[in-house]
C-alpha cells in the first residue's frame, strides 16, 4: 500500500511540474566567443574530426534530464566549429569522447552536476595518442535559474556539459604540436 501511495505521489509531481527533457544542444554547446577566447596550434585548426562519442543515458520524461551520446556529441561538434577546429572526414587528428558519468541530485533548491568525459585525440594515419585526459567539471543551477526542478535539473546537465567542453578546449590550446613531437605548451 505505501508503494502505491508512493508512486501515485510521484506521478501528482510529475504531472504538476511537467515532465522532464533531456538537455539541449544549445543549452551544452560553447559559443563562439567562449571557444575562441583560447589560441589553438595551426596543425589543430580545421584538422580535427570527431570520431565518437559514447556514454551518456536516454531521459525518461517520467524521471530525470539526461545527457545522451548524440546530442552531447552535436553540441561537441558544434563547439569543435565554434573554435574553428572542425575539419572533414579526412582531418589529420581525431577526437574520440566517452560520456562516463553525469552525477545529479534527485531532490534540492540547488542543483549541482558533474560531467565526467574521457577525451582522446589521435593522429588519424598513425591512431598515435596525443592527448588522453578524463575532465570532471560541475555546474550549479539555482532557483534563480529555474523555479521549477524539472528545467533547474536540465540547466545544470547543460552547464555542466558546456564547461567540461570549455575545459576540454582549454586543454586542446595548450598543446603544441610539431611535426616530431607533440608537448604542453608552458
Amino acid at each position: 500500500m505505501t508503494y502505491l501511495r508512493l508512486l501515485l505521489a510521484s506521478a501528482l509531481i510529475a504531472l504538476c511540474t511537467g515532465c522532464a527533457s533531456p538537455a539541449q544542444i544549445s543549452g551544452m554547446s560553447v559559443t563562439a566567443d567562449q571557444a575562441k577566447a583560447n589560441t589553438y596550434d595551426s596543425q589543430l585548426r580545421n584538422n580535427v574530426r570527431l570520431s565518437e562519442v559514447n556514454g551518456g543515458d536516454k531521459t525518461n520524461p517520467l524521471w530525470t534530464s539526461e545527457i545522451d551520446a548524440p546530442d552531447f556529441g552535436a553540441a561537441l561538434k558544434q563547439s569543435l566549429v565554434n573554435a574553428n577546429l572542425l575539419g572533414d572526414e579526412s582531418a589529420p587528428y581525431a577526437l574520440r569522447a566517452n560520456l562516463l558519468r553525469v552525477d545529479q541530485p534527485v531532490f534540492g533548491l540547488n542543483f549541482e552536476v558533474t560531467s565526467e568525459v574521457e577525451y582522446t585525440l589521435t593522429e588519424s594515419s598513425t591512431d598515435k595518442v596525443i592527448l588522453r585526459e578524463i575532465i570532471r567539471t560541475p555546474f550549479t543551477a539555482g532557483m534563480g535559474d529555474s523555479v521549477i526542478g524539472i528545467k533547474r535539473l536540465r540547466l545544470a546537465n547543460e552547464g555542466s556539459a558546456r564547461v567540461n567542453i570549455i575545459a576540454m578546449l582549454k586543454r586542446l590550446s595548450d598543446l603544441k604540436i610539431d611535426a616530431k613531437q607533440v608537448s604542453l605548451k608552458n
